[in-house]
């Protein structure tokens, strides 16, 4: 690495983050419960079990169709204690302003914050507060640290996924990272397409206390479903086929992704998860999301096989597609 550089592509979530991960972080901080590389870490505690997860939000623009950075940090977080079996409950935040920052605009970003941790029933419990000089950050970025408790028999995990399983999402894909572009950029078009930003603790816990036949699930961020997908099999070391006609994408964002050759399965979501489940509740589980306002359009988009941790698209024209990583960073800034 020594005369290597950072590159953009290396926070997209993709490829470059995950080599950087894993040789360079897990080289130096390695330990069994960082080696697991899930969306939260599970620990056992004086007879309980707990989840804890961090992370930081560099959005760009802050404020954009369907969100902001504020709702954006909350729901991230909340997302990733939920897809890890976890019931959200205490966050951290962290705030590092650019001076000229306007007072307005924080504070819309705090109201903002304060309203989605009521409406996910979690609350912010400690803070920190640093201010740089002008040009020496952009605007605001914010890091938050987020604690939920485990269930104690609840077992969620690579080690579950077993060939024959199914595979399904709550939803369109690619809402986020598109309406985030369309903003950024000035496309035009982007009052026709908002973000699906959202809480998904409520939609998951129901599924979690409904059915028992959940493997994993993994909501669909930097990298898009796709990289999601081809992280789970091969952490499983299984296949997974994917039916390119049954992956739900709205028309406003295909529409654009095509005009811009950008694949939809490759951006960023803020509201949508992947689950991995037993065959016989899949269709139990596609019933419950479609009651709940964040799984109207759920649907089963494919199934787990026996093989190496590839992930292969069969497509509308009945071809096949090898789906990768994301490698490069087309949607910069986008979470």
């Amino acid at each position: 690495m020594e005369n290597k550089l950072i590159l953009l592509a290396h926070g997209d979530g993709g490829r470059l983050t995950h080599e950087l991960v894993t040789g360079l972080f897990l080289k130096h901080f390695g330990n069994d419960i960082l080696a697991r590389l899930t969306d939260a870490a599970a620990l056992q505690l004086d007879g309980g079990r707990i989840a804890i997860t961090t992370d930081a939000f560099v959005i760009n623009p802050p404020f954009f169709p369907g969100g902001d950075i504020g709702k954006l940090a909350v729901c991230g977080t909340v997302n990733d204690l939920a897809v890890s079996g976890a019931e959200p409950r205490y966050f951290t935040a962290s705030f590092l302003i650019e001076e000229g920052f306007p007072l307005a605009d924080l504070e819309r970003v705090v109201a903002s914050m304060a309203r989605t941790c009521r409406e996910a029933g979690v609350e912010i419990i400690a803070g920190d507060t640093k201010v740089v000089g002008r040009g020496q950050l952009d605007r605001i970025f914010i890091n938050t640290t987020g604690l939920g408790c485990l269930p104690p028999d609840r077992d969620l995990g690579y080690h579950r996924i077993t060939p024959g399983d199914l595979v399904l999402v709550n939803g369109n894909l690619g809402d986020h990272g598109m309406a985030v572009l369309a903003r950024r950029e000035g496309f035009g078009f982007e009052d026709q397409i908002v973000s699906d930003c959202a809480a998904l603790n409520g939609i998951i816990g129901e599924l979690l206390r409904a059915l028992r036949g959940i493997k994993i699930m993994r909501d669909l961020t930097r990298g898009g479903m796709a990289t999601a997908a081809k992280e789970i099999a091969a952490a499983a070391g299984v296949d997974i086929w994917l039916e390119e006609q049954a992956i739900p994408v709205g028309a406003a964002t295909r529409g654009a992704a095509e005009m811009l050759g950008l694949d939809p399965l490759y951006l960023a979501n803020e509201g949508k998860f992947m689950t991995v489940i037993t065959p016989e509740e899949a269709e139990d589980a596609v019933a419950l999301m479609r009651a709940h306002p964040l799984g109207r359009d759920a649907c089963i988009i494919g199934e787990v096989r026996a093989g190496r941790g590839n992930v292969y698209l069969k497509t509308a024209l009945g071809g096949t597609k090898f789906l990768d990583m994301l490698a490069g960073a087309p949607l910069p800034r986008i979470c």
